[in-house]
């Protein structure tokens, strides 16, 4: 891997470029709270991510123990006990909303390394990754109910989509949070590993991912989507995608050299 090509050391959220991979650091101690400014940075990053043509991988680490503990608690107490504060708090969770649907639309693969606490709006951070990579030793959940709240930056759809109700239910309506190992068990991430070992997992995963074309990833992602979306044709989906990618340069060199090298 090339030494890294660009820093921008900023608070809540930084971003370092290596090559192909886009590497987004939460570092807010001491537990990556989220709050507007935190918001406001992450679309930031997704902006120059979008507009970067060669990054083909978005990895998403935390600096700290704690992968992100959710929603600022002093955001939320300045806010919890007036009807205009309580307007805002939703007016922030959709904000959440939206920028969890851009990482999840985001025309890259993004990885969500979580070596710690990932609870409530973090997990709900992880959910909208394309691919989650755990310690066995991480606690992650949607904790949310036993403050009397739900998941609601898109955690309840995200969760029940990916795991199905049953899960859902189990973990939402019983506010259950579970390690790394019961959580690749019950689909909720990809891989689990021992502490030690998840930073390396992570960036091998990563930089065989950024392998791959862009071009390829990006069509790939709306079409796995399709199939969980009722109201969406995959098959079409999928046509158009192979259509647009026949017509790229990349894809025909990909094909010549594998179709030169068969015997």
């Amino acid at each position: 891997m090339n030494e890294p090509s660009f820093v921008t050391p900023e608070a809540f959220l930084s971003l370092e470029l290596e090559g192909p991979i886009a590497i987004a650091t939460l570092c807010r101690p001491p537990v990556n709270a989220v709050n507007d400014e935190w918001v406001a940075r992450l679309n930031q990053i997704l902006d120059q991510v979008e507009a970067d043509e060669r990054i083909g991988v978005l990895w998403i680490r935390s600096s700290s123990r704690v992968f992100c503990a959710g929603a600022d608690l002093e955001f939320m107490r300045a806010r919890l006990f007036t009807e205009e504060g309580r307007m805002r708090m939703i007016d922030f969770t959709r904000d959440m909303q939206d920028v969890y649907a851009r990482l999840e639309r985001l025309g890259v693969v993004s990885v969500a390394e979580i070596g710690g606490a990932a609870l409530g709006g973090g997990f709900e951070l992880a959910l909208a990754c394309d691919l989650r990579i755990v310690a066995d030793s991480a606690k992650v959940g949607l904790p949310e109910a036993r403050l009397g709240l739900l998941p609601a930056a898109g955690g309840t759809q995200r969760l029940t989509r990916l795991c199905g109700k049953g899960v859902a239910s189990r973990l939402i309506l019983g506010a259950e949070i579970i390690d790394g190992t019961e959580a690749v068990a019950l689909g909720l991430a990809h891989w689990s590993v021992p502490a030690a070992q998840l930073p390396a997992a992570a960036r091998a995963l990563a930089e065989r991912i950024a392998q791959l074309p862009r071009a390829a990833l990006a069509a790939s992602k709306p079409c796995i989507c399709a199939a969980a979306d009722g109201g969406c044709d995959g098959f079409e989906a999928e046509l158009a995608g192979s259509s647009k990618l026949l017509a790229q340069v990349e894809t025909q060199q990909r094909v010549r050299r594998f179709l030169e090298n068969k015997p």
